[in-house]
């Protein structure tokens, strides 16, 4: 069938082409422009009618339209963590980046979020964080856009008690909200084969680790061990299910969305003990920083995680926005906040 088409486009072909030149050959002599004019537009002509019998050789352009969608999506969801700061009288502020106007990124169209846009993005959601005292903050900052006042104070002190997980349930948007105190990657590890084991997997799961495994073991090949082993765990963390219930393997269609919150800038001349300073330097920090980047564990190097880059956040806060060269102004955690869901809203291709 296929070649049948091609010897009759062939011979339709042959008609359009060599009748005309033909007799048009019988008026050479008289006018060799309109002769080769004559050519070339016939044959020209035979090009696109062949163009149907031969796709390969004439490759399409896709529309101009999925791939500005798609050049945005990527530039947009690259440049997320350009935010900047600034001091005023009531202390910082911040904004994204308008640098990026310059590399012909227009159409992000950041948003800072207001409670009726976080309510309506997280509704029916679960959202897990899991990490140290960074990732403590972050909650903090997730919880101010979603409650009103009165309701923050009365679950700070239940918050912020030491070394403990905090769980709440936001009953107006349907929003289940779990902290999960884990200061060591392994801490990660086991949650996420906890998710595993007991077929329950949060919509939003924020994971951050390093600081404590830096100030207690300052062993930063360990620590990529540990990374490596967090990222088989989270290999197989999506489920699906069969007709009888049972899991049999990774459903490449749930959208569960995960974000790695990354180390903050430390300030060693303000760390608040000797031991910090003598262990976290600048040094140790960088090779920890490395150590993370080599385990591919991060979706710019092939993982899973986007990275909520508080590295860059705290330091382009400055030195006078950290309270003791490791805990930083809410502003950093409130910005890192707000480009989980400015990702998530990239991510899943979501309109406000």
């Amino acid at each position: 069938m296929f070649f049948g088409a091609i010897q009759l486009g062939l011979m339709a072909a042959c008609i359009v082409l060599f009748v005309p030149m033909g007799m048009a050959g019988w008026h050479l002599s008289r006018n060799k422009v309109l002769f080769c004019s004559g050519a070339l537009f016939i044959s020209l002509a035979v090009c696109i009618h062949l163009i149907p019998y031969f796709p390969s050789f004439f490759p399409q352009t896709p529309s101009a339209v999925s791939f500005n969608q798609d050049l945005t999506t990527n530039s947009c969801i690259s440049i997320v963590n350009d935010v900047n700061f600034h001091s005023n009288f009531d202390g910082f502020s911040w904004n994204w980046d308008n640098s990026s106007r310059s590399l012909g990124i227009n159409d992000c169209d950041f948003q800072k979020l207001g409670r009726v846009d976080v309510s309506d993005l997280l509704n029916g959601s679960w959202v897990v964080v899991a990490g140290d005292s960074q990732a403590r903050l972050f909650v903090v900052s997730l919880l101010d856009l979603v409650l009103v006042s009165d309701e923050m104070e009365n679950i700070h002190e239940d918050l912020f008690k030491r070394h403990s997980d905090y769980h709440i349930v936001v009953e107006e948007i349907g929003l289940k909200l779990d902290f999960i105190w884990s200061p060591y990657v392994n801490n990660l590890t086991d949650l996420v084969i906890n998710f595993k084991l007991n077929n329950t997997y949060p919509d939003v799961l924020v994971m951050g680790s390093g600081l404590w495994h830096m100030l207690h073991f300052t062993n930063y090949s360990d620590y990529g061990a540990s990374l490596q082993v967090l990222k088989e765990s989270v290999v197989q963390l999506l489920p699906v299910f069969n007709t009888d219930g049972e899991d049999v393997g990774p459903d490449p269609g749930r959208a569960l969305h995960m974000f790695w919150l990354g180390m903050p800038t430390l300030i060693n001349r303000l760390l608040n003990t000797e031991e910090k300073q003598v262990k976290m330097t600048r040094e140790m920090c960088s090779a920890y920083d490395q150590e993370l980047y080599k385990s591919k564990l991060l979706k710019q190097n092939g993982g899973s995680f986007f990275l909520l880059d508080v590295k860059m956040l705290s330091n382009r806060c400055g030195v006078d926005c950290s309270l003791d060269g490791m805990h930083y102004n809410e502003v950093v955690y409130e910005a890192s906040v707000h480009v989980m869901l400015n990702a998530l809203i990239i991510e899943s291709h979501q309109k406000l």
